[in-house]
């Protein structure tokens, strides 16, 4: 039996959604096909063996009880495991830093590697490559914290905009401005999180979602929908309120759902990604228009997450996700 570690939590804006979908996954494994450890990375990126008491932990109270946990050489602990999982959502997990670190020591890994998990986890170098394969992408420009015009933003984009940090996820930190005032206030509030923003011009579109799983050929799932409960699919909106659902098979023209499936094959390869992915989309009705507007290297795992619904509606159990997944990583290893 291949032993498999999944790695979870780390010091990320994202370390209780990463902890959520840890809980899903370890619990759909298959027991019968493998041997299967937790570790649990703290904010102050401590590392233990973690025992699956998720209750204490979200009550903040494991750590007080499991020193005896703490593993003090990392690099011999990962080097026991055939297969790692990593499960971070955003800074540390989506960005290539712990592909990197498992590349060095030569160990299968689930999802993306090195290269292509740090260019789609930030938002700019992604539209960039879309746009220079003329890929749709919805009108934006990119501003730092020393290069930056109001001004010039009103003139490009015009009201309402939507600002983003440009390498993040769960969309913490984005904001949508209605006039200067509200966009002076979402800049300095979005500089919290990254140095670089994205700022794009906020369109009125359908929220659509297509799940890529790697096989021996990519599968491009059935197309989901979100109905978001704000004006926007924000963070409150994805794990907060329940006025915010999804609906996976939604009514779309075939013709449409077949070029978001295309469109999702063709950016998964585009961006050199392997593994799985989800590609999200903006969908215009009255311009027939698409637009690609991001894509997750490292989607979401919990309950209510679109990418494991989006492959059960297609008869891919969860259980059976993870284990394509186990498998495509060993497979990719050998290559």
């Amino acid at each position: 039996m291949k032993k498999v570690v999944v790695l979870f939590g780390s010091n990320s804006t994202e370390h209780i959604v990463s902890c959520h979908s840890a809980q899903f996954i370890l619990k759909e494994f298959d027991k019968k096909k493998y041997l299967v450890d937790a570790i649990y990375i703290t904010r102050n990126q401590e590392w233990y063996y973690f025992d699956y008491d998720f209750s204490s932990l979200y009550q903040n109270e494991w750590e007080q009880t499991h020193h005896n946990d703490k593993i003090s050489n990392i690099l011999e602990t990962l080097k026991k495991y055939d297969v790692v999982f990593p499960v971070f959502h955003g800074k540390y997990g989506e960005d290539g830093c712990i592909q990197g670190l498992l590349e060095f020591l030569s160990l299968p890994y689930v999802g993306c590697h090195v290269t292509s998990s740090a260019l789609c986890f930030d938002k700019v170098f992604t539209k960039e490559i879309l746009e220079h394969h003329q890929i749709p992408v919805v009108p934006y420009q990119v501003i730092t914290k020393k290069n930056y015009s109001i001004s010039k933003l009103e003139e490009a984009l015009g009201y309402p905009m939507i600002i983003k940090p440009a390498r993040g996820g769960s969309s913490i930190g984005i904001q949508v401005a209605h006039n200067r005032k509200e966009l002076i206030g979402a800049i300095h509030d979005a500089f919290q999180y990254d140095h670089k923003l994205l700022v794009e011009t906020f369109i009125q579109a359908r929220e659509l979602e297509c799940a890529i799983l790697e096989k021996k050929e990519l599968h491009a799932s059935s197309i989901g929908e979100i109905f978001s409960a704000n004006s926007f699919y924000d963070y409150d909106a994805k794990y907060n309120d329940n006025q915010t659902y999804t609906k996976i098979g939604t009514d779309l023209d075939n013709t449409v759902k077949k070029k978001i499936q295309d469109l999702s094959k063709k950016v998964f390869q585009l961006l050199d990604c392997t593994g799985l992915a989800r590609v999200d989309f903006f969908y215009q009705e009255d311009t027939n228009t698409i637009y690609v507007n991001e894509i997750n290297t490292l989607p979401g795992f919990t309950e209510n997450s679109m990418f494991a619904k989006l492959l059960q509606k297609d008869h891919i159990s969860y259980s059976k996700i993870i284990s394509i997944l186990i498998e495509q990583a060993l497979t990719q290893s050998k290559k």
